[in-house]
C-alpha cells in the first residue's frame, strides 16, 4: 500500500494524457517510473508488442475515453466487471486497468531482466477484452473517506490491542517511506484529479501505512500461532477498506466524466 499500484499510475496519467493536460512523453515518463520500459501487447490492429507512446494513442483512436483501476484479491473482485477470463488474469496480478469508452482493459506482467547485479524492470501490459458493465464495489469519494476515517481508527485500535509496537528501525522506516511519498503525493493522481481524490489517495496511503508496520514490525505481543492469526483478521476489513478507497482516488476522474454527461 505505500508505493502507487502501476495500474494506478497508468489510469491516472492516462486519464490527464486523454484531458489534454499532460503531453505524452509527460504521462509516459510518469507512468514508467523507475522501470526500465513498458509495452503493451495484444492491441486490436498490432501484431505484436508497441510502446506505451503508441499504445495510448491506438487506444484513444478507439474509442477510449478514461481508464478505470481495479485492485482485486482473492474473494473480492474490486473493481472488475468481467469477463471471467480477463478478471483471472487481473487477480494473478492483483490488478488492472479497465477503459472507459471502448471495451478493452490492460493487465500488467512484470519481469525482470539482465544479468545477475544489473537486473531492471520490464513490464508488458495485455490488453484484452472486457465486459462493458458497472465495476464492482468501489465506492464514491464521499463513501470512501467515510470508511478511511473509521478504518484508521480500527487500525490504530487493533495495533493498540495486539501490542505491536510503534517504534523499532522497521516502523521507523516505514514512516519515513511514507513521509517521503507525502512530499510528491499531490503529483501521484496527475493533473485534473479533484482534490478530494487526492485527500483520500493520501488518506489510504496513511491506513497502509500503519497495516504495513502491522505486519512488517515483528510479531509484537502476539506471541503464539492464534495471536498472530487474529490480528491478520482484524486487519483485513480494514486492508479492504483501504484498497477500495484508493480505487475510488483513481477513478475519480472518470466518475466526474459520467456525471457530467
Amino acid at each position: 500500500m505505500l508505493s502507487e499500484p502501476r495500474s494506478g499510475l497508468l489510469a491516472a496519467w492516462g486519464n490527464a494524457l486523454l484531458a489534454g493536460l499532460v503531453s505524452p512523453d509527460e504521462a509516459v515518463l510518469a507512468i514508467v517510473g523507475e522501470d526500465a520500459v513498458h509495452r503493451v501487447e495484444g492491441l486490436p490492429g498490432e501484431a505484436g508488442p508497441v510502446g506505451l507512446t503508441l499504445a495510448l494513442g491506438r487506444l484513444r483512436n478507439l474509442g477510449v475515453t478514461g481508464f478505470r483501476v481495479a485492485l482485486p484479491a482473492p474473494g473480492h473482485p474490486l473493481g472488475l466487471s468481467g469477463p471471467p477470463e480477463f478478471n483471472a488474469r487481473a487477480l494473478e496480478a492483483e490488478e488492472a486497468v479497465v477503459a472507459f469508452g471502448a471495451p478493452y482493459g490492460l493487465v500488467p506482467e512484470v519481469r525482470e531482466a539482465g544479468p545477475e547485479g544489473d537486473l531492471h524492470v520490464e513490464v508488458v501490459w495485455r490488453c484484452l477484452p472486457v465486459r462493458e458493465a458497472p465495476p464492482a464495489d468501489v465506492p464514491s469519494l464521499s463513501e470512501a473517506e467515510r470508511e478511511l476515517a473509521e478504518g484508521l481508527r480500527d487500525a490504530t485500535a487493533v495495533l493498540s490491542r495486539l501490542d505491536v509496537a510503534g517504534s523499532g528501525p522497521v516502523a521507523e522506516a516505514a514512516v519515513d517511506a511514507y513521509r517521503a511519498r507525502a512530499e510528491r503525493g499531490r503529483e501521484v493522481l496527475a493533473p485534473g484529479y479533484p482534490p478530494r481524490a487526492v485527500r483520500v489517495l493520501e488518506l489510504a496511503q496513511r491506513v497502509g501505512l500503519l497495516i504495513s508496520v502491522a505486519y512488517e514490525n515483528g510479531h509484537g505481543g502476539a506471541v503464539s500461532a492464534a495471536e498472530i492469526a487474529a490480528r491478520g483478521e482484524a486487519l483485513r476489513p480494514v486492508e479492504r477498506v483501504a484498497r477500495r478507497a484508493q480505487v475510488a482516488a483513481y477513478n475519480a476522474y472518470v466518475e466526474e466524466r459520467e456525471r457530467e454527461r
